[in-house]
C-alpha cells in the first residue's frame, strides 16, 4: 500500500461532499487511510480502472468498485468537484447491508422495503 503522501493536505480538511482525493496508476497503490468522503481513482480520467474508498457507514470495511466498461457490472462517476457514481453499492454480509447512491457529492442511502405478506 502507498503512504499517505499520496493524498495532499488539505485533502484532509473536512468536507460535507464525495470527492476524489488522489489518482494512482495501480490498485496495490491505493493508500491505507483515505479521508471520510473521500475516493482514490484507480487509473486516469480518461482510462478510469477502479475506484476505492471507505465505505460511509463507517465501520472500516473498504470498497473497491470497478469503472471498467469491459466488466460486467461496472460503475460510472462523474463530477470534478463533488462525485456521482453510479450504479447504487450494495454491500452485503450475513450481519450488515450497506446500499447507498452517492450523488452530487452526497450519500443517499437505499431504505429496502420487504414485500407485504
Amino acid at each position: 500500500m502507498a503512504d499517505m503522501s499520496k493524498i495532499s493536505w488539505w485533502q484532509w480538511l473536512p468536507i460535507p461532499w464525495w470527492r476524489i482525493v488522489a489518482t494512482v496508476d495501480a490498485a496495490d497503490e491505493v493508500p491505507l487511510h483515505i479521508p471520510r468522503k473521500g475516493a482514490v481513482l484507480v487509473g486516469s480520467r480518461k482510462k478510469p480502472k477502479w475506484l476505492a474508498f471507505d465505505c460511509p457507514c463507517r465501520s472500516g470495511h473498504r470498497i473497491m468498485v470497478t469503472l471498467d466498461v469491459t466488466h460486467t457490472p461496472h460503475w460510472k462517476i462523474t463530477g470534478a468537484s463533488s462525485l456521482s457514481l453510479w450504479p447504487s453499492i450494495d454491500y452485503q454480509t450475513r450481519s450488515r447491508r450497506c446500499h447507498y447512491i452517492v450523488r452530487n457529492g452526497r450519500t443517499l442511502w437505499v431504505h429496502d422495503h420487504e414485500a407485504p405478506r
